[in-house]
């Protein structure tokens, strides 16, 4: 009876002691975008953290945009890919949050979603003429600022981000 006691508080406590909790995210600056100063012209954006907007035509690559929404359910499904992504460190992962009911909405998708690149606040869907109607779409910007490739719809496993990556962007993974 007493190693059962035992045997249970032990449980108890590294029960007590193991975090579970969902990966978290931060709201991170966009002053760290790398940008064109001599782009003057174009859609410029709001930063999810506040700050300084971005024109959308100025971000230099290698780079990756992809634009989502918190109400999108296939950029929920996408998004621990380009956590993983960001984890490995090789390449610049900059988001869109289009169309929200208000800037807390895609606060605490960032937050709830680990992720931790910088997010552009697209409210009123002017970016739609650019990346099209839909969400998720993601972008693949190389080194020489040229989109050269555009996924549209989602990004459904590790392998095909990181394939995408090295293909597009000829950035090793």
């Amino acid at each position: 009876m007493k190693r059962i006691f035992i045997l249970a508080l032990s449980l108890l406590f590294i029960s007590a002691n193991t975090s579970f909790a969902a990966p978290t995210g931060s709201v991170v600056s966009c002053a760290n975008i790398a940008t064109d100063s001599s782009k003057t012209k174009g859609t410029s954006l709001a930063c999810l953290a506040g700050g300084k907007p971005v024109l959308l035509e100025s971000i230099k690559g290698p780079a990756i945009i992809n634009v989502w929404g918190s109400w999108c359910i296939p950029c929920r499904q996408e998004m621990p890919h380009f956590v993983a992504l960001a984890k490995l460190k090789k390449v610049t992962i900059i988001g869109i949050d289009v169309e929200e009911a208000n800037l807390g909405a895609g606060k605490n998708f960032v937050l709830a979603h680990g992720m931790n690149w910088p997010i552009l606040f697209d409210p009123d869907g002017r970016t739609k003429s650019a990346f099209g109607m839909g969400v998720p779409v993601t972008w693949f910007l190389n080194n020489k600022s040229v989109i050269v490739y555009r996924q549209i719809g989602i990004i459904n496993s590790d392998q095909l981000l990181f394939n995408e990556v090295s293909k597009y962007l000829k950035i090793k993974i």
